[in-house]
């Protein structure tokens, strides 16, 4: 059974998948200050509702962002503990690019990046970028998209999904279990961080490369 875990915004996922890829259960909510304390019980309490067990985990998914500070280090903790205390691969996958994956009628992906900012990731783009508020608007022009609950909100954005990334994940590491892919490196993989948080300085411009 593969376990896919997303938490890249304040809108998380969880889904497992049969070892052939067939979704067997998903769930997805709105928690903006909770991810850490919300997490394991639900993933649990999913396991728990298809009669399912920890031990019974061939391989697990996770998304990388970018995103949520918070979430991104409370889920990547939690799938690699899981990974290695059962001795089974993890994959990660860019969370941006997972939702739109499981909305396969929007036309981007956009998450937070600060309080007037976005990741933005246009279907097709080879990779997120960090857009003005204003900007956002412009570029969109009115397209559906995915995105979080609480930036739907606050940027005003209409005809969005919520994010789903887990339950486009699952299928994908079942695909890639099968075929023998040994996981990421659990030393090394992390989340895409694009900018520090605020904060926190840097000197140069770039990708941020710590848990």
């Amino acid at each position: 059974m593969i376990v896919a875990i997303d938490a890249a915004s304040s809108d998380l996922s969880l889904a497992l998948a049969s070892p052939q890829g067939t979704v067997i259960g998903d769930e997805a909510w709105t928690s903006p200050q909770r991810q850490s304390a919300e997490l394991l019980p639900r993933l649990l309490d999913l396991l728990a509702s298809h009669e399912r067990g920890v031990r019974e985990v061939s391989a697990l998914a996770v998304g990388t962002g970018p995103g949520s500070f918070t979430g991104l280090r409370v889920s990547m903790a939690l799938a690699k503990g899981l990974a290695h205390a059962l001795g089974r691969p993890l994959y990660g996958f860019p969370s941006l690019a997972a939702w739109l994956d499981a909305e396969p009628d929007t036309l981007a992906a956009v998450a937070r990046a600060g309080a007037r900012e976005a990741y933005l990731l246009p279907r097709g783009g080879a990779a997120p970028v960090v857009v003005e508020r204003e900007e956002l608007a412009a570029r969109l022009g009115g397209v559906r998209v995915v995105a979080p609950a609480e930036l739907v909100a606050t940027f005003g954005l209409d005809r969005a999904a919520r994010p789903r990334g887990a339950i486009a994940m699952a299928p994908v590491a079942a695909a890639r279990l099968a075929v023998g892919d040994p996981g990421d490196d659990l030393a090394t993989l992390e989340p895409i961080y694009l900018r520090a948080p605020r904060g926190v300085a840097v000197e140069a411009e770039g990708r941020v490369t710590w848990l």
